[in-house]
């Protein structure tokens, strides 16, 4: 009997660890939510202060990165356009992810980026720059939950403010500063073009200096700029 009852004890509290582990993680899974959905609605006014890329980026260089947060009326739209014909073409007609350039990226095995800017601001101001399940798993919950409390003006400006586009230096303001010397609102066309071909590989690439594929490229981020404004996908950022 005794044994018996030693045993059921044994039972029970094997069965209080388990409940409480349980109810342990949900709350923990609770908490991560939480923190996620504060931030959103935080810097969905808010500027966020730094970014975990600009702060190793500081780190590895023994120095502050630039950055000079401005607003997206204070940038030249021509630079707004040239970045999503760079990066994200369908911006306006999608809810965070473009299943046609996801499809794409698949078909020519991963070598072309799939992502939107919608996906990359997720990335940049919330998670890190290392490819992990985990990373992508957070990603795909965290950028429909931006879409649905952001505005694509917002989610344009913050990613603008936050692309490295060279070594240390994050955002169109301190690149526009650091390549030509000039502010974001007077960049050209060409110079936009340029910043936003940079994006890919910012710390191979130069703006100021570029190569003849960048050149090239940023002659097609030109051209592609002017279409997606003249057939109404820029619509969503310059109402």
């Amino acid at each position: 009997m005794a044994k018996s009852a030693k045993s059921k004890k044994s039972a029970r509290k094997s069965r209080w660890t388990l409940s409480s582990l349980r109810r342990l993680l949900v709350w923990a899974v609770l908490g991560v939510v939480g923190v996620f959905a504060l931030l959103i609605l935080l810097f969905s006014v808010i500027n966020p202060p730094t970014t975990q890329t600009m702060w190793s980026e500081g780190r590895r260089l023994g120095r502050p990165v630039q950055q000079d947060w401005v607003a997206l009326d204070d940038i030249a739209p021509v630079m707004a356009r040239s970045a999503v014909a760079a990066e994200d073409a369908n911006f306006c007609l999608h809810w965070g992810f473009d299943v046609q350039a996801i499809r794409a990226a698949i078909a020519d095995g991963n070598r072309r980026g799939g992502s939107t800017i919608s996906q990359q601001v997720v990335k940049n101001v919330f998670l890190w720059q290392e490819r992990s399940w985990l990373r992508k798993a957070l990603e795909a919950v965290i950028t429909p939950a931006v879409e649905a409390v952001w505005s694509k003006k917002r989610i344009l400006e913050v990613y603008l403010n936050v692309a490295e586009m060279d070594e240390g230096v994050f955002g169109v303001a301190a690149a526009a500063q650091h390549y030509f010397g000039v502010t974001p609102a007077r960049l050209s066309a060409t110079q936009a073009a340029r910043l936003a071909a940079t994006l890919p590989a910012p710390k191979s690439r130069s703006a100021s200096n570029p190569s003849p594929r960048l050149r090239r490229r940023a002659a097609q981020i030109a051209d592609g700029a002017a279409t997606i404004r003249a057939d109404g996908r820029a619509a969503c950022f310059e109402d």
